[in-house]
């Protein structure tokens, strides 16, 4: 497959870890694998749900980039789709953080092997109604129609989300390993970082909006 780089690529990276920072679904299902069972069941899982999310993300890139390639009224409702799907899943993390505070600290499984781990994670991470949408309406903002290509750019942007995320939810993973008991102890605390995750979502959702109408 051909790479093309799109030209707000930097932009893209920006956006993609202010995205993967805030604490939204994936960052909830690593800390509350890292309470329950540790910090290596916690990397064990981001792997799995990895894997998870770039299968989805190829699969988006190969529908809908010969459909943004020729389609401006498509790809421009995309964007808008995007952005306000990030005001959504703010406005959803606030109002329901106590409740996935209270899903965090309840977990009463057993302990998986690492690949059982890998395993549970990719099915989270591939069977994720949010990945297809947020692939689907995100991704398009900061493609490069100029340049063509598009299904490429589309598969080179969920590489490097997923490659990104990989590494920042595993630090969530070994943070929360490290401060299990210190988190569970005070569920507040887990409320607080859902809801600064839900207002970051919300501000972004705003910014991506914004670009796609400058960028129009």
């Amino acid at each position: 497959m051909i790479i093309v780089i799109p030209g707000r690529i930097w932009e893209y990276i920006v956006a993609g870890l202010a995205i993967i920072l805030a604490p939204g679904p994936s960052v909830l299902f690593t800390i509350a694998r890292a309470i329950a069972f540790g910090r290596a069941t916690a990397v064990a899982t981001v792997l799995g749900n990895s894997l998870g999310m770039f299968t989805i993300s190829v699969l988006v890139a190969l529908g809908l980039g010969p459909v943004f390639q020729h389609h401006h009224l498509i790809y421009q409702a995309m964007q808008w789709l995007g952005a306000l799907y990030l005001v959504y899943l703010g406005i959803e993390a606030i109002l329901h953080s106590k409740a996935h505070a209270d899903a965090m600290t309840s977990v009463k499984e057993e302990r998986p092997t690492f690949w059982q781990a890998v395993r549970q994670g990719f099915t989270v991470g591939v069977l994720n109604p949010k990945g297809i949408i947020f692939f689907a309406a995100i991704l398009p903002e900061f493609a490069d129609s100029a340049k063509g290509h598009i299904t490429a750019q589309l598969v080179l942007m969920g590489f490097i989300f997923v490659f990104l995320g990989f590494f920042c939810d595993s630090t969530w993973g070994l943070l929360a390993g490290t401060l299990r008991q210190w988190l569970a102890a005070q569920p507040q605390r887990l409320v607080t970082l859902r809801k600064i995750g839900g207002s970051v979502m919300i501000l972004l959702g705003a910014i991506t909006f914004l670009n796609s109408l400058l960028h129009k």
